[in-house]
């Protein structure tokens, strides 16, 4: 299937997260031109050869939690390629081990989180929602399949992730009527290269794989091509959904 990304711009935000770095180098593979940032500027070069080609991509460091820095974004997107057709965008952090649960999480947490994983990530997306120029803009919102049911030991994470779904749901309502689709995908039992890998690699997680119907832990690049998909024309009749990539574990309906 062409899924129709030849030389459409998107945006990649987290892009030194396996994750991120795996969308991006997909995208390019499907002959998308690319505005990558993150909050690491050393890391953010180094990675970026292993992504694609340098001249059609553009690098902005940034930190996403400072206002304004979605603004610079979409602004050099437009002045390096001329347009914008959609970004992918991470939604991730999490909670600080000492500070874990809901009873114990003092406020400053709660406002840590609010500002990196669901303001930062909001202010990006209505941001390029509203400025994209592209015709069937796309953005996708990658998440955790945790915004489903609460998790031990994430107690912020858990107030926070759904309330982020249901935001993606309803800025695919507000710019639907524009062309501009929002979607997201889900993120669960795969590779991501954070502190669960070790885990899954270990002999131990066979009694957490059974609960996975597939048996075994996604790898990054399953992930990425769902993600990539959803934001490529190909998908373009599909807004305000959220994609579970998680090999079946999940058991909502």
């Amino acid at each position: 299937m062409d899924l129709g990304l030849g030389d459409r711009v998107y945006l990649v935000s987290n892009v030194t997260s396996l994750l991120g770095s795996t969308c991006a180098r997909t995208l390019a593979d499907e002959g998308a031109l690319l505005v990558l940032t993150d909050a690491d500027e050393d890391q953010l070069a180094e990675l970026a050869p292993s992504i694609g080609e340098r001249d059609r991509m553009l690098l902005v460091p940034g930190d996403l939690t400072d206002a304004g820095t979605e603004t610079r974004l979409v602004a050099a997107a437009n002045a390096r390629f001329g347009r914008l057709d959609g970004a992918i965008i991470s939604c991730g952090g999490g909670d600080a081990p000492e500070a874990s649960t809901l009873a114990e999480a003092p406020d400053t947490l709660w406002r840590e989180n609010f500002e990196r994983g669901l303001l930062a990530p909001v202010r990006l997306a209505r941001t390029v929602g509203r400025i994209a120029t592209g015709e069937g803009a796309s953005i996708v919102l990658t998440l955790a399949s945790t915004v489903h049911s609460p998790v031990g030991g994430a107690g912020v994470a858990n107030g926070l992730r759904p309330g982020l779904s249901m935001a993606g749901k309803t800025l695919a309502d507000e710019l639907g009527p524009r062309g501009v689709r929002v979607n997201s995908v889900l993120c669960g039992a795969v590779d991501d290269g954070g502190v669960d890998a070790d885990f899954f690699a270990d002999e131990g997680a066979d009694s957490t794989l059974d609960a996975v119907p597939l048996r075994r832990r996604g790898q990054p690049e399953e992930f990425a091509r769902a993600a990539v998909f959803l934001i490529s024309p190909a998908a373009s009749f599909i807004t305000g959904t959220a994609l579970t990539v998680d090999g079946g574990q999940d058991r909502v309906l």
